[in-house]
């Protein structure tokens, strides 16, 4: 019987639990999805079901590798991430895997950066904008610092891509591009982790860093596998544009989370930057990336519910709107949000102004969708325009869930006219980067560039947006 050797990928979002095998072309060979509903943690707060998960993978991987006709060689990870799971000395979880929008406690904080150099200095020596529980280095100092029978527990703390590697391998180890991503854990400046974690013992919780392009030797109930590391997701899914294209782009990556990530912008982050949400990511083979982070995914399901209820549609009504230049609208500012939208962090993290909106003002679900799209959009622009700076970039690529939606993209070509706007379609950005980040110590082939498919975006029916 001829089998195919492919590669196998979980991909983890928050939502949606992906599993891909791709074969030698990085062709998707099979597909499959779960969702688990959330559970708690001990204070009450929504967390991941990691007894959920452990089990889907587990199970998964039974699943696949009774299928004769495949020959599973490589195994890799992309999760999302500021997420740990801290394994006891049996290895264990000693926690549940706390929600990185856990509230933090701010004076906890407060104390935090009085103890390391004040907040400014701190988060540009890390690339860290203050982000409370999303800073997962800080998730530790809580622990040590409020939950001191728990922390004592802890044999290593594992960002959640390490994790899945480490249930497989049975192998503890960190990765740079979970380690470089706001965590407060790096100094970028010294490329190396930072004095507080010396200083507070948590060194001692992180386990070695393995190289993000490298395999190692495996088995899993008997199956011979090479497995990686596991890389974060946002770092995976800039990957396959790194692997093929030469000429300087962005790449505005879009889910919950719309990330703008600019690998030929070498300017420093200034406070100001940090304080509008921009940071650096850490590509797979250590350089820094800045990026900028706007949370449109979730304000857009956010408001897309909203106007689902309120004109009594379905809530993925808005797949079928199309862009029409007519129902774009005019300058309408909201009280309280400028009409460049430069109102730093608030503006940038928190809702667009369409929130502030009375919906009886608008005639159809496609009026107020228009109007929508254009409050999001300008706090896009906002965000691109903090890493775009004056770099040599004139290709904006788009990936995710934002690149399949007509309004968006039309209006971010709207928006950059002197750039090229491309909407990028490929396997799953995330997953593939995934597998291409370990592509030489395993795959003799050449990788396709057809793999990703580009649509071209014009400036068309341009009205000023809010």
């Amino acid at each position: 019987m001829n089998t195919t050797s492919v590669i196998a990928i979980f991909d983890i979002g928050k939502t949606n639990k992906k599993l891909f095998l791709f074969d030698e072309q990085y062709n998707i060979v099979l597909e499959k999805s779960e969702q688990f509903n959330e559970i708690t943690d001990e204070d009450g707060d929504a967390c991941e079901n990691l007894t959920a998960l452990t089990q889907w993978v587990n199970q998964s991987l039974q699943e696949i590798f009774l299928n004769k006709k495949l020959r599973i060689r490589v195994l890799n990870f992309s999760t999302y991430g500021a997420s740990f799971v801290h394994i006891n000395r049996d290895g264990n979880p000693a926690t549940p895997l706390y929600n990185y929008l856990k509230a933090y406690p701010a004076p906890l904080q407060e104390e935090f950066y009085l103890k390391y150099g004040g907040e400014i200095t701190f988060s540009i020596h890390t690339a860290s904008p203050t982000l409370g529980s999303l800073n997962s280095g800080l998730q530790l100092y809580r622990l040590k610092h409020q939950k001191p029978q728990l922390f004592d527990q802890i044999r290593y703390s594992l960002h959640l891509p390490q994790y899945m590697s480490y249930l497989v391998t049975g192998r503890a180890y960190s990765d740079i591009t979970s380690i470089g991503c706001h965590t407060a854990l790096w100094n970028y400046a010294q490329n190396h982790y930072h004095e507080w974690i010396y200083r507070e013992g948590i060194n001692e919780k992180l386990a070695p860093i393995f190289p993000s392009d490298q395999l190692m030797f495996s088995q899993w109930q008997g199956h011979a596998l090479l497995t990686g590391v596991g890389l974060h997701d946002s770092s995976a899914a800039l990957i396959p544009y790194l692997f093929y294209f030469i000429e300087p782009f962005v790449l505005i990556s879009t889910g919950t989370w719309c990330i703008s990530l600019n690998p030929y912008n070498q300017t420093k982050l200034t406070y100001e930057e940090l304080q509008q949400d921009c940071l650096c990511y850490m590509e797979y083979r250590g350089k820094p990336i800045k990026a900028s982070r706007l949370f449109a995914g979730y304000e857009h399901e956010q408001q897309t519910k909203r106007l689902a209820a309120h004109f009594n549609v379905s809530i993925d009504y808005y797949k079928t709107v199309t862009f029409d230049a007519a129902l774009l609208p005019r300058v309408t500012p909201v009280a309280g949000m400028t009409a460049d939208n430069k109102g730093g962090k608030t503006a940038m993290v928190q809702g667009s102004a369409f929130g502030a909106r009375d919906l009886s003002g608008f005639a159809t679900y496609e009026a107020a969708y228009h109007q929508f799209m254009s409050d999001l959009m300008n706090q896009q622009v906002a965000s691109l325009n903090l890493v775009l700076h004056d770099s040599p970039v004139k290709k904006i690529f788009v990936d995710g869930g934002f690149s399949q939606n007509p309004l968006y993209m039309q209006l971010l070509a709207n928006a950059f006219p002197g750039h090229e706007v491309y909407a990028a379609s490929m396997a799953q950005a995330s997953a593939l980067g995934a597998a291409l980040a370990v592509h030489n110590a395993w795959n003799k082939t050449i990788a396709s560039p057809e793999l990703i498919e580009l649509q071209f975006y014009k400036p068309a029916g341009e009205r000023q947006l809010v």
